[in-house]
């Protein structure tokens, strides 16, 4: 295993991350609740198994820690479990936005059979409209066990993050620190705009929770998370790793087991000052393991991780992906130009807006509705530039469809359920539908 000898070779792990203009690839995460048919409960561990059981007839292959299947693998996939029992799709890294729905189709449709069979229903939104905290079923992982004991201490609604939201997340790369750079900023200055745009948890315990995403009030008052003012600066691999290494670790792995580490950081941990470890030094495995504690709404790994949009049901879900592909690697010169022009405290402002006012949140004297019709127009040409076409010959644009429709009526997922909730006073609409 790699040993960290300085902070140039946490450095150089990010230099690894750069990759060849043909290497480029899209992988999307996303997660969703699962509920009991009959009592519209969310599910406990004993059903999950269940789900993972009936998912292996499909080629999946289970992980384990101890005796209990807590994910599951195939081709570069994984099936995880969130620590309230999301279940949420890892999809393997491939090459247009065509292929990635295809994965997500295929997943939805054994997802959708393991259901029926189990009497069990689906919902694609960013906040459990239904559940309340203290009754949500937990799922038993080592790590989840610290984080509810860690995580309250630092952000208040840390264990809302945890146990009752569902995100999607992207990642794409990049091919030089350069290249990094206007990705990392241009990917953070949209946080604001994503959040409006796709917002889809207006509801908290049955009730209108005076969010448009929930979700994302909830995340921004989560211990680790958030928008830094830092990231609306030239963010750069030293300066990624300087506030990594500052970072206080939540927990270090040893033989497989979770340890806690006392508010130690991992320069602490990279200066031998570990005694629960005597001492041992980091290797890179442990530096890994650290960035996928930090929780904010843009990370990075060997890739850039964009964190900051809401869930949503199948008619929509490829819309973000496509959204951020066009604009990062269709487009990104003409929409880094764009931001370059904003306030960082204007973002910041519009960051801690977005949630309550989605679409009208201003930012330069211009709503985020008019800044979406900019930013959908920039990402078109850019998916339109890429010209990756499907067998009926279409190109990437086609999944922009969703975005178009949402700022054409000026209407989000969230507006919607809203209207639906109030007329109807039921949210049985917001179950998948099969």
């Amino acid at each position: 295993m790699d040993k960290i000898n300085s902070k140039q070779d946490l450095i150089n792990f990010f230099e690894k991350g750069c990759k060849k203009e043909n290497q480029i690839k899209i992988g999307v995460e996303h997660e969703k609740f699962i509920f009991d048919k009959n009592s519209s409960k969310r599910i406990n561990f004993e059903t999950i198994t269940k789900i993972f059981n009936f998912l292996l007839k499909f080629g999946w292959q289970p992980i384990k820690e101890g005796t209990n299947v807590i994910a599951l693998t195939r081709n570069k996939q994984r099936i995880t479990l969130e620590p309230g029992n999301q279940i949420e799709l890892s999809g393997a890294t491939l090459k247009s936005i065509h292929l990635i729905c295809e994965e997500s189709y295929k997943f939805l449709d054994e997802m959708n059979k393991a259901c029926s069979n189990l009497n069990l229903k689906m919902m694609s939104v960013s906040y459990d409209p239904l559940t309340i905290l203290e009754t949500t079923n937990r799922a038993p992982k080592q790590r989840y066990e610290i984080m509810t004991e860690e995580m309250p201490k630092n952000g208040e609604l840390s264990l809302h993050m945890m146990y009752q939201t569902c995100g999607t997340q992207i990642n794409l790369d990049y091919t030089s620190e350069k290249d990094f750079i206007k990705k990392f900023k241009l990917s953070s200055f949209l946080v604001p705009l994503t959040i409006a745009i796709f917002a889809n948890s207006p509801i908290k315990e049955n009730k209108l929770s005076g969010y448009l995403s929930y979700r994302s009030k909830v995340w921004q008052n989560t211990s680790r998370g958030g928008l830094p003012k830092v990231f609306l600066e030239d963010m750069d691999f030293e300066k990624y790793t300087d506030m990594a290494i500052n970072m206080p670790l939540l927990f270090v792995l040893k033989n497989s087991e979770h340890l806690k580490t006392e508010g130690k950081t991992f320069k602490d941990f990279m200066e031998g000052k570990l005694e629960i470890l005597n001492n041992k030094k980091p290797n890179i495995k442990d530096f890994e393991n650290h960035l996928a504690t930090i929780f904010t709404e843009v990370r990075l790994k060997h890739f850039i991780e964009i964190r900051s949009l809401d869930t949503c049901e199948w008619d929509c879900h490829c819309g973000g992906p496509a959204f951020y592909t066009g604009l990062l690697y269709g487009n990104l010169n003409e929409a880094f130009d764009v931001i370059n022009k904003w306030d960082a405290s204007e973002v910041l402002n519009a960051y801690t807006d977005a949630p309550k006012k989605g679409l009208n949140t201003v930012i330069n004297n211009k709503t985020l509705l008019d800044w979406g019709k900019i930013f959908l127009n920039l990402s078109k040409k850019g998916l339109e530039n890429r010209s990756i076409k499907n067998v009926s010959d279409k190109d990437e644009s086609i999944f922009l469809r969703s975005v178009e429709n949402i700022l054409t009526n000026k209407k989000t997922k969230a507006d919607v359920t809203i209207e639906k909730f109030q007329k109807n006073n039921s949210l049985e609409f917001l179950y998948e539908k099969k």
